[in-house]
């Protein structure tokens, strides 16, 4: 299940890189647990072969699913501690991309109009990445800088208008990432396949709609935004958003478990990174918007 926008695009534990993830589809003789297959063991050269070890596991039992099998430590294999590295160091890209933007552009003309071309490049390295096979860094970090860049001029934007409401978002960013860690590792959560394609055709309907109301925007037939106004209609259009964000980063958080359990490659890590950081960027744009909506109808 992949998706070309780089949003949305979650190639980082797939068949096509030899472990499991939410693209690998079931196989005929698979192993099962119970009535359900095992979705994330198909394809995988790293998982166990010859049936299902798990069967007598107390947590498949409870749940009806295995859980993911931990991989002895190997080197060269994917471990969390290289997930919070290279994401420290990505989202680190962006906080400092921001900052010197924020520092060096006030907001004027000449300022948006970087911003935007800022925006667009860090759309086009993350699309380049997100059909390559491998992770690069190179374009990872690229990314995260120029994706900086346009938060920086984004934020200051914001902030001149509605005084710290940049501070108050990422306040929201942060509180959103921590609640959902906090469901996804409680278990009241579970990230099935099932799980996964219902929220993906959700996402995809959601952008698919958001895209007409642009259109509709840019063509003057929508005023004052349309969905994205900052009225209540727009406050509603933004909880949505957030909340597909967090759906999002349930994902992130089982891909990544799912990589280090199956013995993903330690270069994989940068995948990682690479998701969670477009995840949150995705939530603190659409709080950013939110904290305004708010603020403007004090």
């Amino acid at each position: 299940m992949r998706s070309s926008n780089p949003v949305f695009s979650r190639r980082g534990f797939s068949r096509d890189n030899g472990y499991a993830g939410f693209n690998t589809a079931p196989q005929a003789g698979g192993p099962a647990v119970g009535t359900q297959a095992n979705l994330y063991a198909q394809g995988n050269q790293y998982a166990p072969q010859g049936g299902n070890p798990y069967a007598q596991n107390p947590y498949a039992q409870q749940y009806g699913q295995a859980a993911p099998p931990q991989a002895p430590a190997a080197p060269g294999r994917m471990t969390m501690d290289d997930v919070v590295s290279r994401s420290a160091l990505t989202l680190g890209t962006v906080a400092v991309g921001a900052a010197l933007a924020w520092a060096l552009l006030p907001v004027s003309t000449t300022s948006y109009g970087l911003a935007i071309g800022a925006a667009l490049i860090a759309f086009v390295l993350a699309m380049v990445q997100s059909f390559k096979r491998k992770a690069s860094p190179a374009l990872i970090l690229g990314y995260a800088a120029f994706e900086g860049v346009f938060l920086g001029v984004f934020s200051e934007m914001f902030n001149s208008r509605w005084s710290g409401a940049p501070f108050q978002a990422v306040l929201g960013t942060m509180a959103v990432s921590g609640a959902t860690l906090l469901v996804y590792r409680a278990g009241w959560i579970r990230v099935t396949a099932r799980y996964a394609r219902i929220g993906m055709a959700i996402a995809l309907a959601f952008m698919a709609v958001l895209a007409v109301n642009l259109l509709l925007v840019v063509f003057g037939v929508a005023e004052d935004g349309g969905l994205r106004s900052f009225g209540p209609l727009g406050a509603i259009v933004g909880i949505l958003a957030i909340l597909l964000g967090a759906f999002f980063l349930t994902l992130d958080f089982k891909q990544i478990e799912d990589g280090i359990a199956y013995g993903a490659p330690r270069e994989e890590s940068w995948l990682a990174a690479f998701g969670l950081t477009m995840t949150l960027v995705w939530i603190y744009i659409e709080m950013l918007r939110l904290v305004a909506i708010f603020s403007s109808s004090d």
